[in-house]
């Protein structure tokens, strides 16, 4: 099974769907390189990783079997990680580390993981605070952003990646850019579609790279309220997967390729992640489907953020203003 891609900026074809590696607290690293071996085996050739989740050390050692037993060579991968908040002062030694980490020579696109770099550890609890975090800086983000532009002209990045950001921070920041990103990785769901973001990113040449797409059933407790709204029970895709005979999650996922993006699920098992890349290749949804999902936006953002928030901050929303 092959996926369908978007050609970046760059003229790269990057496919669209991708695995992602975030193991929300509940799998092991060895798992998720598991799940990574198993998945480009079955035919995807996008896996989303990061520094902070702890895992591209076992990634790699899935890459490298994956290369060794002929399953696919490097330039049929698209690979990505991303810089973590608390290395935004020294980009180029965190990508050398995820590189080596990976085995691998180059990334495919490289993100900025969070506009700011507010820090917060791992596994921290939801109302833990870090005394040192400030609100975002236009002028510290365009700092890590030149450190990104080296990298691409150095060859270990081929395309520059931003993430978590809002309209308000790209227009204070793109103008600045000398090399522009690629891609935009953001929530994006049913019940969370950004509208306005996806559509300022697409007029922007920037491709929009949806996490949480299914609506995170799996994320952190630190990251879950009692106002939540999950995409994969909303009363439309429910009715819009009976109709197709499939699980709420494949509508999720059509709705997301078909709007775009390119959805990065998360699953260790087999059948899922299979059945996440089967899901997008066949029977797309109608424009009437993709009408109705689009009108059941609830605005429902699930990763708030509210780890990174600096004293005197009143809620999470003032991250995403």
């Amino acid at each position: 099974m092959k996926a369908p891609t978007y050609k970046l900026r760059n003229g790269a074809e990057m496919p669209a769907i991708g695995l992602g590696t975030f193991g929300s607290d509940k799998y092991t690293a060895e798992e998720i390189a598991n799940a990574v071996y198993g998945a480009v085996k079955y035919g995807y050739r996008f896996i989303d990783c990061a520094e902070v989740y702890g895992n591209e050390r076992e990634i790699g050692g899935a890459l490298g079997r994956l290369f060794a037993d002929g399953v696919v060579k490097r330039e049929e991968l698209f690979v990505t990680s991303k810089v973590w908040n608390d290395h935004h002062g020294c980009v180029a030694e965190a990508c050398e580390r995820s590189l080596d980490a990976l085995g691998l020579s180059y990334l495919d696109l490289y993100f900025i993981h969070w506009p700011f770099p507010n820090y917060h550890a791992p596994g921290c609890d939801g109302d833990a605070r870090n005394p040192d975090s400030k609100p975002f800086s236009a002028d510290e983000f365009i700092s890590t952003y030149r450190q990104c532009e080296e990298l691409c002209r150095r060859g270990l990045i081929k395309a520059i990646g931003i993430s978590n950001m809002t309209v308000s921070k790209l227009e204070a920041t793109l103008p600045r850019m000398e090399i522009m990103p690629s891609a935009l990785e953001m929530e994006l769901h049913p019940a969370h579609q950004q509208p306005e973001l996806f559509r300022y990113a697409l007029e922007h040449g920037i491709r929009p790279i949806g996490f949480c797409p299914l609506g995170s059933p799996s994320r952190p407790e630190r990251d879950r309220t009692s106002e939540d709204i999950a995409a994969m029970q909303m009363e439309e895709i429910v009715k819009i997967a009976d109709a197709h005979g499939v699980h709420p999650a494949c509508v999720c996922l059509k709705w997301s390729v078909q709007s775009g993006a390119a959805p990065i699920p998360f699953s260790v098992k087999e059948a899922q992640y299979k059945s996440n890349l089967d899901c997008v290749c066949s029977d797309p949804l109608t424009e009437d489907e993709m009408e109705t999902i689009r009108r059941a936006d609830k605005n429902c953002r699930l990763v708030k953020g509210q780890v990174f928030l600096w004293e005197g901050a009143e809620d999470w929303r003032e991250l995403w203003k």
